[in-house]
């Protein structure tokens, strides 16, 4: 499972995939249909920073962020920076990184560990993929309900 998740821990996009597949071809996939309607107009479909971990951290995914405008809050893997450094001036400048920003990454676990308190959904009784989307899609509804109506 592969998730969009807003600043607040709320989901905005799924995406399922088997589960050996990894989780870096997958970004594009979740960002493609990430769409949030406004009060007027067309839905926004580019946000203004992307918070990811280390398994996104990949060449592709950085362009594909800055051609779209998007800042990339996606901490660098060592190794890509070794090899980066040991290429010398050609191997460009080091990527630029908040990380005051990445601190609010958390908002994504906080969304799975909500989601995993449907016992269903944590350990994969429905075996139709089918089926486990449209409870994710289900749990994913009662979270915005329940947000939208707290009075707190």
């Amino acid at each position: 499972m592969h998730a969009a998740v807003d600043a607040a821990g709320l989901p905005l996009v799924f995406v399922l995939t088997p589960g050996q597949a990894a989780d870096c071809p997958q970004f594009r996939a979740v960002l493609d249909r990430l769409r949030v309607p406004g009060p007027l107009g067309r839905p926004r479909t580019r946000p203004r920073a992307v918070a990811a971990d280390r398994a996104y951290s990949s060449r592709s995914n950085r362009a594909y962020l800055r051609g779209r405008g998007i800042t990339a809050v996606i901490p660098e893997k060592t190794d890509q920076a070794a090899n980066r450094r040991r290429k010398g001036s050609a191997g460009g400048r080091p990527i630029t990184f908040d990380p005051y920003r990445y601190r609010q990454r958390n908002a994504v676990e906080r969304c799975f560990q909500k989601i995993k308190t449907w016992r269903g959904l944590a350990t994969r009784y429905d075996k139709s993929p089918e089926n486990y989307l449209a409870g994710l899609h289900l749990r994913g509804s009662i979270m915005w309900l329940k947000h939208i109506t707290s009075t707190t």
